[in-house]
Parts: C-alpha cells; sequence; structure tokens
C-alpha cells in the first residue's frame, strides 16, 4: 500500500488539497489528536459531571496582529483564550475542536499553528477531536472547548461578606499593546504575559473546592469582568486600586482595563488560605476586596475614595 494510501486510511479521509492540509495537521499533532476522521467526534464523559462547552474565535487585526506574533504564538493564544473559558467555571478539560480560516498564503505557516496549537493542548491535557478547516481573506482560529465538573462555578453566586481575589499579576498585555502600537518592542516579560499566557486550569479547581462562589476570567479586563459578576450576582464588588496586583513596569489603571489577561478573578469565604495556593502554584493570590450589599456595579476605590475607570475591551466599541 502506498504511503498516501496509509495516510487517507488512518485518517478517514481521501483525497484532495483540503485533506492533505489537515493530514499535515494531525502528523504534527501526532497523539494530541484522537479519534479523527469522523463527521463528529464522541467523547465520554464521566458519570454524576455537567458537560461544560465554550467557543471562542481569534481574528487577525481584531483579536492579535500577526506581524506582532509568530504564527505559532497567534495559534497558541487562540487556544488559551478558549481553555481560560474553562477555568473559569472550574471545569477539567475533555477534548477541544479547532475551526480555521485560513489565507493561502499561511499555508506554509500550516506546521507552526499545528506546532502553537498543540503546545496549549497538551499543557492542558486536552486532546484535539476534531475541527474543521476553509480558506478566508484573514486568519481566524475558532476553539471550542468541551470539559466535565461535577460543580461548575458561575459568576451569579458572590454574596456580601466574602473576599475577592484576583490571581498573578495584570497589566503585561496592556503595556505589550501599548508599545507595538508605539512600534517598539514591549519588555521581555511583558511579552512573554501577552503572548504565552496560561489558563488557570487547576488554580480554578482548587478555588472551587476551596469555597470558592463565583468564578470569571479576565479576558476583557478587570473592570467589565468585576461587573459581570456584580450584575449577575446582584451584589456590589468594592475593589481596592492600591491592592490589585500589577506587573513591574505596568500602570495599575492600565492594567485594570487591560484585556486578554486570563487570570482569574473569584469570590472565596473570608478567610481563605492564600499561602496555600502559593504553594501549591507558585503564583500570587491576592485579596483586592469585599463583596457588598448594594447596587449590582462594581466600584474601585483609591485611597477611600470612589474612582471612575475605563471599561475595558469590547469587540462592537467604535
Amino acid at each position: 500500500m502506498s504511503r498516501d494510501r496509509e495516510n487517507e486510511r488512518a485518517t478517514g479521509m481521501g483525497p484532495g488539497v483540503e485533506f492533505d492540509l489537515i493530514r499535515r495537521l494531525v502528523a504534527r499533532w501526532g497523539s494530541t489528536a484522537v479519534g479523527l476522521g469522523d463527521d463528529a467526534a464522541v467523547l465520554d464523559v464521566p458519570p454524576g459531571t455537567k458537560l461544560v462547552v465554550s467557543t471562542d474565535t481569534s481574528v487577525d487585526l481584531v483579536h492579535f496582529r500577526s506581524d506582532w506574533l509568530t504564527p505559532g504564538e497567534c495559534a497558541y493564544r487562540a487556544t488559551v483564550a478558549a481553555l481560560s473559558d474553562l477555568a473559569a467555571m472550574a471545569a477539567e478539560p475533555l477534548g477541544m475542536l479547532i475551526a480555521a480560516t485560513l489565507q493561502s498564503s499561511l499555508a506554509g505557516d500550516l506546521d507552526a499553528l499545528a506546532d502553537g496549537i498543540a503546545e496549549a493542548a497538551r499543557a492542558a491535557s486536552c486532546p484535539i477531536v476534531g475541527g474543521d478547516l476553509s480558506r478566508g481573506d484573514r486568519l481566524s482560529l475558532t476553539v471550542t472547548v468541551l470539559g466535565t465538573s461535577t460543580q461548575p462555578v458561575r459568576r451569579s453566586g458572590a454574596a456580601a461578606g466574602q473576599d475577592i481575589v484576583v490571581t498573578g499579576e495584570l497589566g503585561g498585555p496592556a503595556e505589550s499593546v501599548r508599545a507595538f502600537l508605539a512600534g517598539t518592542q514591549p519588555a521581555p516579560a511583558h511579552r512573554e504575559r501577552f503572548a504565552r499566557p496560561v489558563p488557570r486550569l487547576a488554580e480554578a479547581r482548587w478555588l472551587a473546592a476551596a469555597g470558592a462562589t463565583a468564578l470569571i476570567d479576565i479576558s476583557d479586563g478587570l473592570v467589565p469582568e468585576a461587573r459581570h459578576v456584580a450584575a449577575a450576582s446582584g451584589v456590589t464588588l468594592a475593589i481596592d486600586l492600591g491592592a490589585v496586583p500589577v506587573m513591574q513596569g505596568a500602570d495599575v489603571r492600565t492594567a485594570v482595563a487591560s484585556g486578554e489577561e486570563y487570570e482569574l478573578l473569584a469570590t472565596v469565604p473570608p478567610g481563605l488560605d492564600v499561602d496555600a495556593f502559593v504553594r501549591e502554584f507558585q503564583i500570587r493570590l491576592t485579596r483586592i476586596g469585599r463583596v457588598e450589599a448594594g447596587e449590582p456595579t462594581a466600584a474601585f476605590l483609591e485611597g477611600g475614595a470612589r474612582v471612575d475607570l475605563p471599561g475595558g475591551y469590547d469587540h462592537f466599541s467604535p
């Protein structure tokens, strides 16, 4: 049997340029890709768990700039953006599907794109179980992630008297974008946070086990994400601007409006063992405020006085 016929049989796809590209992806992904070749994926969901599903689209010149990042970094970030939605629900990854729209000129970058997706998938122990490939005038990656959880943590569970905590440090992505737009290179630490974010999957499950009542990932900025939790829970999130953990060299007001951080904002019972979290994950967990009864809003305070802050990223803002 010829090598081409062997590849066709192994993937369950016949001849054709599109299917050749898919076979290139599958060859690149190796054991990261499982069960491909049929029209749909078939997954086993553990008994007693709920299925958690999210889709995230990343488009060149909207969510990233391919002249700022390598093809592999663009693909890695797109995959992390979707995986972070599972973290926001304290779910454990089960599988992902990749829908890619490629320009003809990007076919040569297919291996790098595949490697970026695979790197994020392997780090999250989330196999690639299917997807779609198409041609268009701009690179676009849509990643659908599936996860499981016995008790997903929603954004609607915050209650008065609880603490507000945030993982990691903020501001790197915003400072990177500011540098790129100015025609300069960001500081290495800022660029690393922009190009290689980490979905806080295990950290979210730790927080859920420790009693977190509301969770959200900081994909559009701390300000709007806090407002989402407040609106969903019907409470006030009172946040001390001075307590927000900011990366060295970053500005706090820019940091709280910065999107694509992929850290977690959570409401937790008072007395949560922050030191235990730090020992477990070697990243910061910072108390930044308290949940209060009152108007469903996020109130950012500086020196005890409320301050107005930009609303963060909105896809359809002018």
